[in-house]
């Protein structure tokens, strides 16, 4: 299988918030924004590897600003990296200055998709290749968040996690 560029299936999704989209406070409810990212990443997925794409987690979400009534919000998904059957898709989310048109990064999340076919079964998907400086500190990360997921849940040994024992040595 050809290996692909992470901006070969990048989404950016840009949308104004709304009143009935926030809490009392007139920010946008996390829900509502976890709604969105999960979207725009499975959109990414699906592009990447070109089958029906099932989220499988939600590895990290940080809300580090709130996101204000009537900001415009852009989303930019990519993969950071697969692996057999799953892709790691990194999620930034930006807030435009309503005046200024300033970009300011509001918050980030990292899922997890699984490619499936027709029956559900989970797929090989292509390699990914990354190009920029950025992509490639991404790419190195997802194996050791795998990794450290996968000890979690019970799933490997901690003394089979050969990255994150390289991050203690």
């Amino acid at each position: 299988m050809n290996p692909k560029k992470p901006s070969d299936s990048r989404t950016v999704m840009t949308d104004l918030v709304l009143p009935s989209e926030t809490n009392p406070l007139n920010n946008l409810f996390g829900g509502e924004l976890l709604a969105r990212m999960d979207r725009a990443a499975s959109i990414t997925a699906r592009r990447h590897s070109r089958r029906v794409a099932v989220t499988a987690s939600v590895n990290h979400v940080a809300f580090n600003r709130s996101v204000p009534l009537g900001s415009v919000v852009t989303l930019e998904a990519a993969i950071s990296r697969t692996f057999r059957t799953s892709m790691e898709v990194y999620i930034d989310v930006w807030m435009e200055d309503r005046v200024s048109g300033e970009r300011t990064k509001a918050n980030e999340a990292i899922y997890t998709f699984v490619a499936v076919d027709e029956t559900g079964k989970p797929t090989v998907v292509p390699p990914i290749e990354p190009e920029t400086e950025l992509e490639k500190i991404r790419f190195d990360g997802a194996l050791r968040r795998k990794q450290l997921s996968l000890v979690l849940a019970g799933k490997m040994k901690p003394h089979d996690a050969t990255e994150l024992k390289a991050l203690f040595i």
